[in-house]
């Protein structure tokens, strides 16, 4: 490690050996995305930061919408990082398209009885899709981000792997890429642990070294979920029955989309035991609640199936899959059923398989691809031999 050159702190040569070219940088304001930036200056790269501005709701005492992503401050810290990398800084309007296909796939995910993940679609439909057409635009060969991932081309195809910093690693929201967008992609903090991403800002002399990472949804005024969909969904979030599984009625819930698989506290009713949300069936509108046991499962079917090589495991290949982004990996297999479809199979069973979260597949530390969980899951056997740990259940 020097004091001269920042980046020997990390293990690895230049990002992806790439020859350098114009990079454009998605800056936010954050450190993480303001060492990506201050990394490809210094590897040579001619560098062109660049910020979206999304859309968000107007703040509770009726101010001008702001969203978390792209805060005034958040803008200010962007471009004063640029001025001082001295590279040229764009605003990238995206406010309608973001709220097309991003709030609006949230709210009508949550009323058709799934918790979406919606950084999942926005890296899907407006990171990696539109902001990256808005850099190809500007003459520009890689979009470059400050996601904790990296990429690897093996035997003439791109991989996408887990970041160096395990705690910090986002491959499993970055898993809709494929080998053409991956050839046009950098992750610059990949290679490194998030406490050598601080230190590489301190000694780029960047101001954000020390910023704190934003957390709740990007979009909400006040981060209170279900007080969003009820102001902003068309249909009407109503009340009712809460139910065993033998279908005896316990109470009344306050809305579908309030919940989620495997919440306990908050549900308003009285049991000798803890119950949990099992499932939500929305043409009775109903709350299905029972004892932590019957949480656990051993498949999963999967929806919008994206393979980043470009074709899915064999039927008999030994996977790890991810249920949400901070689950622990449960090793299985995959069989496919169609272009679309296909359903895991897990070697143990898992509680918390939530509808509409990510199932994301791994070889070790390299990201195979993924899809969207579906509602009919079915329930595991040998439910008395359940192992105590949590896989995603709120």
């Amino acid at each position: 490690m020097t004091g001269d050159n920042p980046a020997t702190l990390g293990q690895e040569q230049p990002v992806a050996q790439r020859e350098k070219k114009r990079v454009a940088v998605a800056m936010s304001g954050g450190v993480d995305s303001s060492v990506a930036a201050a990394l490809l200056v210094q590897e040579g790269y001619e560098v062109i930061g660049m910020m979206m501005r999304l859309w968000s709701e107007p703040g509770s005492t009726g101010s001008l919408p702001t969203n978390r992503c792209c805060t005034p401050d958040q803008m200010a810290d962007a471009r004063r990082i640029a001025n001082h990398l001295d590279i040229p800084f764009y605003v990238v309007d995206v406010q309608d398209h973001f709220r097309q296909n991003i709030v609006q796939f949230f709210i009508d995910e949550h009323l058709a009885g799934r918790t979406p993940n919606p950084c999942i679609e926005c890296n899907r439909k407006i990171r990696f899709t539109l902001l990256l057409e808005h850099a190809l635009a500007l003459g520009a060969d890689f979009l470059a981000t400050g996601h904790y991932a990296q990429v690897q081309r093996v035997d003439g195809a791109f991989q996408l792997s887990k970041g160096e910093d395990d705690s910090k690693d986002q491959s499993y929201v970055l898993y809709t890429l494929n080998q053409q967008k991956l050839a046009q992609v950098l992750f610059p903090v990949g290679k490194f642990r998030k406490s050598q991403v601080r230190k590489l800002a301190e000694q780029f002399g960047l101001t954000v070294a020390g910023k704190q990472d934003s957390q709740d949804l990007c979009f909400l005024a006040d981060g209170d979920y279900r007080r969003f969909l009820n102001e902003y969904s068309d249909d009407a979030i109503r009340p009712g029955p809460i139910l065993t599984e033998e279908g005896q009625e316990l109470g009344q819930h306050a809305g579908l989309p309030y919940y989620t698989i495997g919440q306990r506290k908050k549900l308003g009713i009285s049991s000798p035991i803890p119950l949990h949300v099992l499932r939500k069936e929305t043409n009775h509108n109903a709350l299905v609640v029972g004892p932590r046991a019957s949480l656990g499962r051993q498949t999963m079917m999967i929806r919008d199936l994206n393979w980043i090589s470009g074709k899915p495991p064999a039927a008999s290949d030994r996977v790890q899959i991810k249920i949400r982004y901070k689950a622990l990996p449960i090793a299985g297999t995959v069989s496919i059923l169609g272009a679309d479809y296909a359903r895991a199979t897990l070697e143990e069973p898992v509680f918390g398989i939530t509808p509409g979260q990510g199932a994301v597949f791994y070889n070790d530390k390299i990201c195979l691809g993924g899809g969207l969980i579906l509602e009919d899951s079915s329930p595991a056997s040998g439910d008395s031999h359940m192992p105590q740990r949590v896989n995603g259940g709120q």
